[in-house]
């Protein structure tokens, strides 16, 4: 047997598969979202741009905007009661109010 593959978007048929009508790159406005500090951003993952992707374990998360990097947002939020950061690209982070649902 062939060992399999353990990269970093492995096993990702199912979280990064656009349905018929949303396939393509986005809209160039949701690469131009601009946060501030203190919003609540929810993890989204754009699959078709993997620059400044969050690891996809962080899918679905709600965060805390505490800065910027660059383009780039660093965000906050608890894991297990310890406190993480993510540097994402606006691409990848939804504001909370217009976050689409996981199974849409």
């Amino acid at each position: 047997m062939v060992k399999s593959s353990k990269g970093f978007r492995s096993r990702s048929r199912g979280w990064s598969t656009k349905g018929v009508r949303e396939k393509g790159s986005p809209p160039v406005t949701r690469f131009l979202r601009a946060f501030e500090i203190g919003d609540r951003v929810t993890v989204r993952l754009e699959s078709s741009d993997p620059h400044g992707m969050p690891h996809p374990r962080y899918q679905g998360r709600t965060c805390t905007v505490v800065g910027r990097s660059g383009r780039a947002y660093l965000v906050e939020f608890l894991d297990g009661g310890v406190k993480k950061q993510l540097i994402a690209n606006p691409v990848h982070l939804w504001p909370v109010q217009d976050a689409p649902r996981a199974d849409a």
